[in-house]
């Protein structure tokens, strides 16, 4: 049975801060939920929230991702060791094996950086993912080719968190991306997309106008798939227990095993 998590985002974000994100964590594994992505932006009290919500991970088996809002370089190109620091941190405090960031403003004056980078990152038990953002910096194909190019000549091979509908707010397509990017894809955000006439909005896969469908076959099988798209309803409960059921089927109908 395919791995499916819930970033905790998809419950919206004044929901989430109306509730908490420990309350929500609940739901995902009443709902069959395989694991969660904690949000770092929607923590209200950071120091609290990841304490309780590390043990409810603890208690109920639920695997476990933190995302961190805040992009590894600066705008000048140097390293934001702070915003590093504090993800690595949160990461233990919640007993999560993944980290989530972007590359921020990752250019050539940031490469003196990578060494620095991978020291902190060998002196810590977190697994670093990259993600593709909304912005052409961060989230573009050719940015992140570079990325991880210039990574791994460092001897940093770093993975991926593919988000398959951000590559729509950067004018891309998600499929070349997926097909160029696979080999680094560890983790993937299940994501619909809709044109509205200003902006791109966020929908479930079976309203997307994208080919969702051949981008997930053109990544790696074993990777666990997140749902981050809007969860919403009269029954959550219910909503939530059929999206996954339905990401599952995906997955069992495209011969993908996890």
């Amino acid at each position: 049975m395919h791995r499916v998590l819930i970033s905790l985002s998809s419950f919206g974000a004044a929901e989430v801060r109306r509730h908490g994100q420990l309350w929500f964590t609940r739901l995902a594994h009443a709902a069959g939920a395989d694991g969660v992505e904690v949000r770092g932006e929607l923590l209200t009290d950071p120091a609290a929230e990841l304490a309780a919500l590390a043990q409810a991970v603890r208690e109920t088996g639920l695997a476990v991702v933190y995302s961190s809002p805040d992009g590894l370089w600066r705008e000048d190109g140097s390293l934001d060791s702070a915003a590093l620091d504090r993800a690595l941190v949160a990461a233990q405090t919640l007993g999560a094996p993944r980290l989530k960031m972007s590359i921020g403003s990752f250019g050539a004056t940031s490469l003196a950086t990578l060494a620095f980078l991978k020291q902190r990152l060998d002196a810590s038990p977190v697994e670093l993912v990259i993600e593709n953002d909304q912005t052409a910096a961060a989230g573009s194909l050719a940015a992140l080719e570079a990325f991880f190019a210039a990574a791994t000549a460092s001897g940093l091979p770093l993975g991926m968190t593919f988000d398959m509908g951000n590559w729509h707010w950067t004018g891309e397509c998600p499929l070349q991306a997926a097909q160029a990017l696979a080999p680094q894809v560890r983790y993937v955000h299940c994501k619909g997309v809709q044109r509205q006439p200003q902006r791109w909005v966020a929908v479930p896969l079976a309203d997307s106008a994208a080919p969702w469908r051949a981008v997930l076959r053109a990544l790696p099988a074993q990777m666990p798939w997140a749902i981050e798209y809007p969860l919403a309803g009269d029954d959550l409960l219910a909503r939530t227990r059929g999206e996954i059921r339905q990401l599952r089927d995906v997955a069992a109908m495209a011969g993908v095993a996890s």
